[in-house]
């Protein structure tokens, strides 16, 4: 198999890309480094490209290590024939390999097992031939032995015993029939048949187990639809029903026409003696051993795809939440709304250093409004804050309510409010992490810097949540959790490289996610950090214990030093092409940040590949140097439009039909997408009102963090659902 070759034509690249980038994921390096500062030998693959190169190349691997075992296994029978051999090393799937292997697997005890104990295996093949011209119990009388004494009284003699007994004409036929129908069931091309036919012609069905018993899931209590027409999010969704023990799952497979194509493959002649046992043994076959094999299967597949397709909208969100443009320079309130327990507020500097920390009760029971406003109106005179980052969790609209009023009472047009994701908040300021950082702080304070800080960098503040605790997601507690943090980790570790990182105010958190750098070297790094001071180069790295020369190689381009010893250690220039850039700024006659210069320079190059020739480096290289000296340390954020900022409430009762409105998407589904649109509820666009022409998933048009135009279609304040449409009416 060349996998090589497989790999390419699934990621629609060239073959030399691919042998490339697998003999760099060899020699250790990251994907964000490969993505980043080996384009010349990968042709520019970028880190989607590569993650899924690295997951089609495991499984691969896996692949062809399986073959070499399941052929070692069959050889030791000495049952291995070549063509047997060469079907399995053809085979391009983990199924078909166990197809093939099916037959010569050590299985449990069967019936079959059993019969061919009983010496009836003959008598099978005899059936099988249907040469007969007699009636079938001539022959099968052979095989009956009556009853067998055992040798003695004790339960093993009298079991053995009993294993061999053929009682009767009808028993030995029966015996016959249970090999018959398990060598049906172990043939691979029967079993590839019928899993393809079910496929492609089979149905899903859920059933309620109590159709008056109301729930969540009442639209599949009557529910069934072509297998391969069933979406992933209805396929989660039925799963999540079987499991809490309301739906009744089941594959509507077209039996009928599965038992004719095994009766025209296994039935030479209808033959009147041999014919009808075969026919029962065809259905026996599929009935008890290939169709709940099939269903499992196709059960597992359907699953497997609606968790991929899950699992890669939730990273598509993620990276989009965590790339979310940063809110610079302001002292931001902290706001965890909450009502007995009160709601409790952390003033942050631009630093993200929390100066204060208080609890008030504006919310029920308690409702001490006035006295809360005082409290805010102090806090926000004392520390000059521009802005309130209110958690969207309980109490979050009672909480607005009371900021909205605060600040018409204020009248200061410079102060603003945003409704901010708190989801993970409470996972973090629990946590272990959460302590470290503020050991003098509860929970409740803990959430509320996480609140501040996640406006004012949400990359830096998000990284310390469990990825999967970020609520941007769907069913994402249903789902195969390490292929769910496996991909979700690698989501956050490219958008942390991407935006790249401050060595010397980086936390241990986020340095973690540095390419090539392990939780060990990230406390080492912090721990050199606290103990020599802040890093005056890159170079100086290299001090930091544990990171050797590869894990600097990996780590280095993306560690930024800012007002250092080199001030290209400013920059996402790595210090292997150094040279080049001085190159260039020589070149140029110009420094770094003189934008119009380094502009005017490009903008004059004729020949682009001369130029790289000259200086010693790629073309590939050469772009990318030329755009970080015109730009250095540039933040990718800042092209991804900014949070709304509010100033009054809007409420769930004020809206109407045909209203329009401006809202940021919070989360993007399988059907469409969640906006937040300044009321307590998020409303709903559902896909088919997501644009005026068809659209095959909602991340076509929408991802998390965008600001977007909706229009009122309808609101139900009694289920609290809004509909929205992006059509332009």
């Amino acid at each position: 198999m060349d996998i090589t070759a497989i790999i390419a034509q699934d990621l629609g690249a060239k073959a030399w890309q691919v042998e490339a980038a697998i003999k760099l994921i060899d020699e250790g390096n990251t994907v964000p480094f490969i993505a980043r500062y080996r384009k010349e030998a990968t042709g520019s693959l970028n880190d989607e490209q590569l993650r899924a190169l690295s997951v089609k190349l495991e499984y691969l691997r896996n692949l062809e290590a399986r073959k070499e075992e399941v052929i070692a296994l069959i050889d030791e029978q000495g049952k291995l024939t070549d063509e047997l051999k060469t079907a399995i090393l053809a085979a391009q799937k983990l199924v078909t390999v166990e197809d093939l292997y099916r037959p010569y697997k050590q299985k449990r005890k069967t019936r079959a097992e059993a019969a061919k104990k009983r010496g009836l295996q003959p008598l099978a093949d005899f059936i099988l031939a249907q040469n007969t011209k007699l009636p079938l119990e001539q022959e099968a009388e052979k095989y009956v032995t009556g009853k067998i004494e055992p040798a003695s009284d004790s339960k093993e003699d009298i079991l053995k015993a009993s294993e061999k007994e053929v009682p009767d004409v009808q028993a030995a036929i029966a015996g016959a029939s249970d090999i018959i129908a398990e060598q049906i069931s172990d043939n691979a091309a029967y079993r590839e048949h019928i899993r393809n036919t079910t496929r492609s012609q089979g149905t899903l069905v859920s059933r309620a187990k109590d159709e008056e018993a109301e729930s969540v899931y009442q639209n599949y209590y009557e529910y069934e639809e072509r297998i391969d027409k069933t979406a992933g999010h209805r396929i989660l969704a039925i799963n999540r029903g079987e499991a809490e023990k309301i739906l009744l799952v089941s594959v509507n497979a077209p039996k009928e026409s599965i038992l004719g194509y095994l009766e025209k493959r296994i039935i030479k002649n209808d033959n009147p003696y041999t014919s009808p046992v075969i026919r029962s043994a065809i259905a026996d076959s599929y009935s008890r051993l290939i169709a709940p094999s099939i269903e499992r299967e196709i059960r597992n597949e359907l699953t497997e795809k609606a968790q991929t397709g899950a699992i890669d909208v939730f990273g598509k969100n993620l990276t989009q939440l965590l790339l979310q443009p940063p809110i610079a320079g302001q002292t931001v309130l902290g706001w965890d709304p909450a009502f007995r327990t009160g709601c409790k507020l952390a003033v942050v500097d631009p630093t993200g250093k929390v100066l204060d920390t208080k609890v008030i009760y504006p919310t029920a029971p308690h409702n001490k409004i006035e006295e809360s406003k005082k409290v805010l109106k102090d806090l926000i005179s004392k520390y000059n804050i521009s802005l309130i980052s209110i958690g969207n969790g309980t109490a979050s609209r009672e909480s607005e309510q009371v900021v909205s009023e605060l600040l018409k009472e204020i009248r200061d047009k410079n102060i603003h409010y945003v409704i901010t994701n708190e989801a993970g908040a409470s996972v973090y300021s629990a946590s272990k992490l959460a302590t470290e950082e503020f050991p003098e702080f509860d929970v409740g304070q803990r959430s509320a810097a996480s609140i501040a800080r996640r406006v004012q960098d949400p990359l830096s503040e998000l990284v310390k949540i469990e990825p999967r605790s970020i609520g941007v997601g769907q069913y994402q507690h249903d789902m195969d959790q390490k292929k769910l943090s496996d991909t979700l980790s690698g989501v956050v570790e490219s958008a942390v490289n991407k935006v790249g990182v401050d060595l010397n105010t980086a936390s241990f958190s986020l340095l973690s996610y540095i390419s090539g750098i392990s939780p060990a070297v990230a406390k080492n790094i912090v721990s050199y950090r606290e103990e020599h001071g802040r890093f005056s180069s890159r170079q100086e790295l290299k001090k930091v214990p544990k990171l050797g020369p590869k894990t600097f190689e990996q780590c280095a381009g993306f560690c930024r030093i800012m007002d250092g010893d080199e001030p290209l250690d400013a920059t996402a220039v790595h210090p292997e092409s150094y040279s080049v850039g001085r190159a260039l700024l020589k070149k140029m006659g110009c420094g770094l940040r003189d934008e119009k210069n380094i502009r005017a320079f490009r903008n004059s190059i004729r020949d682009m590949s001369a130029l790289a020739g000259e200086i010693g480096c790629g073309e590939i290289t050469l772009k990318d140097i030329l755009s970080e000296l015109e730009k250095p340390a540039r933040d990718p954020r800042e092209d991804l439009p900014k949070p709304v900022l509010r100033s009054d409430v809007l409420e769930m009762k004020d809206l109407k039909p045909g209203m329009k409105l401006k809202g940021t998407v919070r989360n993007v589904i399988d059907f469409g997408a969640f906006i937040d649109i300044g009321v307590h509820q998020d409303g709903l666009v559902h896909i088919s009102k997501m644009a005026d022409r068809y659209i095959k998933h909602p991340l076509e048009v929408v991802s998390v963090g965008d600001i977007v135009d909706v229009t009122v279609l309808d609101v139900d304040e009694k289920k609290g659902r809004i509909s929205l449409t992006m059509i332009d009416r």
